[in-house]
């Protein structure tokens, strides 16, 4: 097997997304668009988006590092809305697109169009949180952008194999696809309640980081996997895995949690470059296979269906984002009132990605060339439209309708209240330990305890304290400032007495190890 073109797409799409954090431009679109010039640069490999690869080796990774990262509680809080457009919308989406697909194509029969519907009808995970964990999104319609995206894919994938069935004759009804539903989404949500106590055991009773880090990259695959088998759906059990694991994970030791960080940072960084650009690259391969619908028809089948595709979701969120407050006095005491601007945010967040370019790629050649190209076609063109059209307008658009920006001085304050509570009962559980003769240490040591604890207390009120006139830092950040300094200086020391053979390699790594774990106990993530 020849692996230079993996390599080559890799590296490639690294490079490009490396590049797009000191542009404005959004990462997702500057890949597209480099996709989709260097796929006619003479020589570049074919790059084939394979349903086989993309949807049990790409689609569990990402879903999980997504979810991982969510918030079970705040998703469970936005439960209704989350529900409303994982589902709701969806369904709306693959009946609206999909008559209008057979009313603006002739020829096109009416399965064959909802296939399409069922195809573009959910957007996308990898999209929607790229877009929203760049423009900083308020809170609460990240979470729903986020919730939706997680979760939207089972509806769609279902609602495809249904709408699949009818257009290849193999009989399907709507008992069938009731049915298929139920049993895909209660399937793979019971799979995933049944997975993942015994996966967060083993989590917490592996002793070693690196056996940890492995089972945990994993687990995505071991939870599709089994969903999958099972006929249910594997996306809904990777989200339910990766909730709870991402809930509990205050529970797995320290060096776990260090070292998963890193590692799952690297693999979605790197796996959604690759998508991105994989879109952009499959442009010579969708044209190739246009056939009989080539010319101008295809550019205004490809804009009548993307308008549809936009205009579809506008119609369904203010809906239902208005409409069951105005009916249900329980949802207007439990819930913040939503407003017009968050409801046109969350209408054009709506971008289409990798996983509709798969589904519309595993379409069988039991169903006629020509409108399964098309659908192919026609999947391209809407998901590069809402890329480049709604990710390059999202960011002005918000900036244009002014949402509130987050009140740093209450999170300060509330971090430093959590701080002070915490910090305190690290205190009374010290001097219970140290009133036990078996804890007996020298002052010196004692006080060093206490030292650390005032001042990991004392940092956070700092932050809402003067500034040095000179510098503008916190007493906190000089601190920091100083303290790396010092470390730095340790280091280069240790380096040197390596050079001159006082110290061996085995040794310097072990001391360099010692600074690196000073040093991330000194310094937190900024922001």
């Amino acid at each position: 097997m020849d692996v230079m073109p993996l390599l080559l797409l890799v590296a490639g799409s690294a490079a490009v997304a490396a590049a797009a954090r000191r542009t404005p431009a959004p990462a997702p679109l500057l890949l597209v668009a480099v996709g989709l010039a260097v796929s006619y640069i003479p020589g570049v490999p074919s790059y084939t988006l394979d349903p086989h690869v993309v949807l049990p080796l790409l689609l569990p990774p990402l879903l999980y590092t997504s979810a991982s990262d969510s918030s079970y509680l705040d998703l469970r809080a936005q439960l209704r809305p989350v529900a409303l457009l994982s589902v709701g919308y969806v369904l709306f989406a693959t009946f609206v697109v999909g008559w209008a697909a057979y009313l603006i194509v002739p020829g096109l029969s009416l399965p064959a169009a909802l296939v399409l519907g069922a195809v573009v009808a959910p957007p996308d995970a990898v999209a929607a949180t790229a877009v929203a964990r760049r423009v900083g999104l308020p809170s609460r319609i990240t979470t729903i952008l986020q919730g939706e995206s997680l979760l939207n894919d089972a509806t769609a994938i279902t609602a495809y194999k249904v709408a699949l069935g009818a257009a290849v004759g193999a009989g399907a009804t709507w008992a069938d696809g009731i049915a298929e539903f139920a049993l895909a989404a209660i399937g793979g949500v019971g799979i995933g309640l049944v997975l993942m106590a015994p996966l967060h055991w083993l989590r917490t009773h592996l002793t070693e980081p690196l056996l940890q880090n492995t089972l945990s990259l994993l687990i995505p695959f071991v939870a599709y996997g089994v969903a999958e088998q099972a006929h249910a759906s594997g996306v809904l059990a990777v989200v339910v895995v990766a909730l709870y694991l991402g809930h509990r994970a205050w529970e797995v030791d320290f060096a776990t949690r260090l070292q998963e960080e890193a590692v799952w940072k690297m693999v979605a960084f790197v796996l959604e470059s690759a998508v991105f650009a994989l879109i952009g690259l499959q442009l010579p391969i969708v044209l190739k296979r246009l056939g009989e619908y080539e010319g101008t028809s295809a550019a205004w089948y490809a804009a009548a269906v993307f308008a549809v595709v936009v205009v579809a979701r506008f119609v369904w969120v203010y809906p239902a984002t208005f409409l069951p407050r105005l009916l249900s006095a329980r949802i207007r005491e439990r819930e913040e009132n939503p407003t017009w601007r968050g409801a046109m945010v969350t209408s054009w967040a709506g971008m289409r990605g990798v996983v509709s370019l798969a589904i519309a790629f595993a379409i069988p050649s039991s169903m006629a060339a020509g409108p399964r190209n098309l659908i192919l076609f026609l999947t391209f063109t809407t998901v590069i439209g809402t890329l480049v059209v709604q990710g390059v307008t999202l960011p002005p658009l918000i900036r244009l309708l002014r949402f509130p920006g987050r009140d740093r001085q209450a999170e300060t304050l509330a971090e430093a209240n959590a701080q002070a509570q915490a910090s305190r009962a690290a205190e009374a559980r010290l001097d219970e330990l140290l009133s036990d003769e078996r804890n007996a240490l020298p002052p010196p040591l004692a006080d060093r305890l206490r030292t650390v604890l005032e001042r990991r207390r004392n940092a956070v009120w700092e932050r809402l304290g003067q500034v040095n006139p000179v510098t503008g830092e916190s007493v906190d950040d000089t601190y920091r400032r100083l303290s790396r300094e010092m470390i730095s200086a340790e280091r280069e020391v240790f380096v040197r007495l390596r050079d001159h053979r006082y110290i061996d390699d085995e040794m310097l790594r072990a001391l360099l190890r010692r600074l690196d774990l000073e040093e991330a106990a000194a310094f937190r993530e900024a922001g």
